[in-house]
């Protein structure tokens, strides 16, 4: 994570990425994400004629540096998606702040600084039937199926992120309440609930194991020369989201299912089913409500199909 110190600002920088971990609890995945944006930024910055001061960094630079990313090609040699331009001026302005808050530093004020327009955010979600045949997919009768199994009524269940769920310990959940607290972004923890068909293929799942590991979800593999070592036979969030699109090929879903698909899936049903956005909000774990709202266009043009179909004056 950290930037070498060639000049005030790649200190300043490794100071920020500090301040995430540190004060603000981001997540691993995130505070690199920050990091590769904001160095990307330095270096294109280093090339520029100005020194590499914070002072330097005014609009007009900022301009010079959106042109610069909207001309620029991924390994794919593709131009980057607006949504990845975005997360740049995103990471940019944080910066900003923090060296304005934070370190009481005089830098361009972050307001200044607008983001660019996006696409509306479509979220992919299964119906029903996408669901069963997805949760049905696995094949049961030896641990491995039973494990996949087991994670993805999970998902469905509980809403969980692929992070939170590959940090569960297998005496966490309380299977009599089926019910278990969990801390989530920004080390705000929060109460998730289990459903009964869920409780029921986990039960299954403890019932096979016959480790004393303290992770809930295993890997398993041919090499178990440290298996003593229980921590590292934890899967990892990589391996669910490869287990997770394995599945959906597998059951011909029209599209690459994740396990943000299946927390996605997890809320609208909830909302589908009457639950209000409030509570969604809470089970999901966001911290404004406004991330939550991103479910209402799906249930809105859910109860649009609903009124087409059943209204008597067509």
């Amino acid at each position: 994570m950290e930037v070498p110190n060639r000049s005030e600002l790649h200190t300043l920088l490794n100071d920020f990425l500090e301040y995430l971990v540190v004060e603000k609890s981001l997540s691993v995945l995130t505070v690199r994400n920050y990091r590769h944006y904001l160095a990307r930024f330095l270096t294109w910055m280093e090339a520029k004629p100005v020194p590499l001061l914070h002072s330097n960094i005014d609009i007009e630079l900022i301009g010079q540096f959106r042109i610069y990313l909207a001309n620029l090609k991924d390994k794919n040699d593709a131009l980057l998606q607006k949504s990845t331009q975005t997360y740049h001026i995103v990471a940019l302005r944080s910066f900003l702040r923090y060296l304005n808050v934070r370190r009481d530093i005089t830098v361009l004020n972050p307001d200044k600084i607008d983001l660019p327009k996006t696409d509306s955010r479509v979220i992919e979600f299964l119906n029903t039937e996408q669901l069963t045949r997805l949760l049905n997919s696995p094949e049961i009768s030896n641990e491995i199926g039973l494990r996949d199994k087991v994670i993805l009524e999970l998902f469905f269940s509980t809403g969980l992120r692929v992070s939170e769920l590959t940090k569960l310990n297998r005496d966490q959940i309380n299977l009599e309440t089926r019910e278990f607290s969990i801390k989530g972004k920004g080390n705000k923890v929060r109460l998730v609930f289990v459903s009964d068909t869920a409780a029921d293929w986990l039960k299954r799942y403890l019932a096979v194991r016959r480790d004393n590991y303290k992770p809930l979800f295993i890997r398993y593999s041919r090499d178990r020369s440290d298996a003593k070592q229980g921590e590292k036979m934890r899967l990892t969030p990589r391996s669910v989201e490869r287990m997770v699109r394995k599945y959906s090929k597998k059951c011909g879903l029209p599209f690459d299912a994740h396990p943000h698909t299946l927390r996605h899936s997890f809320a609208t049903d909830l909302l589908i089913q009457g639950a209000d956005l409030r509570s969604v909000q809470e089970m999901l774990g966001h911290e404004s409500i406004r991330t939550t709202q991103v479910y209402t266009h799906v249930t809105n043009k859910h109860l649009k199909e609903v009124y087409q179909k059943y209204h008597s004056r067509k």
